[in-house]
């Protein structure tokens, strides 16, 4: 461990090896590091911190925070953070509360500077939340969802898969996956092609999302008959059964097609 003799470290907290730990830097009790991470200076981790290898916490970034929650009594909670995972300037992210004890970033993710990530919210991996943007309570983020800067998320709301949000725009609806949503008041803008192909998915697939979504969005069915139909008549895929599987478990609705 590399530690500046400035900084505040509790002698219970777990710290692997080979971390670097700059000036004015505060690590409280019930904090586990792994190997090979790098906390900048000013950077404040508390309570129930769990982060992983090889992360990158940079200088007023406060992980593991007590939940912006009046219902939160001090129960033991954690915030647990992968390995991979860069968390930029000013970035807090709080832990969960008893509704489900933890607040999860997954691996590979980017957290630019000043977001906020609050408790018990799942960010699965390789998620990037943009400069500014702010996640309300139990948000959940599928693999690969980018948040462009300034995205500003209701709590309980879903971010599917592959989905590209553009920036500043306001979710208060489920955002299904594999497309860009933006607007005011946040729409369907298309399938997102560039990220897709970026990610190795081929022309066919590519192509059977956007029949799935073209069913959904541009057939003037409701939702219900745009499932059934979906379906009946487009042929089974990996994509369409997450695209199905997301919009028939949604809780808050999904957001509303360009043509509506």
């Amino acid at each position: 461990m590399n530690n500046s003799p400035l900084s505040n470290i509790h002698p219970e907290a777990i710290i692997g090896e080979n971390v670097s730990i700059g000036p004015f830097v505060t690590i409280d009790k019930n904090v586990v590091i792994g190997d090979n991470t790098k906390i900048y200076p000013n950077a404040v981790i508390l309570n129930g911190a769990r982060i992983g290898k090889n992360c990158q916490i940079f200088p007023g970034a406060v992980v593991s925070g007590i939940p912006q929650d009046l219902k939160f009594a001090g129960e033991e909670t954690t915030c647990e953070i992968g390995d991979n995972t860069t968390i930029r300037e000013c970035v807090t992210v709080n832990r969960g509360t008893a509704a489900k004890g933890t607040t999860i970033i997954g691996s590979n993710c980017l957290l630019m500077a000043y977001a906020h990530v609050a408790h018990d919210c799942i960010l699965k991996n390789h998620v990037i939340v943009g400069n500014a943007s702010q996640l309300a309570g139990e948000v959940e983020a599928d693999d690969f969802a980018i948040l462009s800067g300034g995205t500003l998320v209701h709590q309980f709301s879903r971010i599917g898969m592959h989905v590209m949000i553009q920036g500043g725009s306001r979710l208060g609806k489920d955002i299904p996956p594999y497309i860009t949503a933006g607007r005011d008041p946040i729409t369907y803008s298309g399938v997102n092609v560039i990220g897709l192909k970026r990610r190795g998915f081929s022309n066919e697939q590519i192509s059977n999302i956007q029949e799935v979504y073209r069913v959904l969005y541009q057939s003037g069915l409701n939702n219900s008959d745009a499932v059934k139909q979906i379906q009946n008549t487009i042929p089974d895929s990996e994509e369409k059964e997450n695209i199905l599987s997301f919009i028939i478990n949604s809780q808050r609705g999904i957001l509303r097609g360009y043509l509506e």
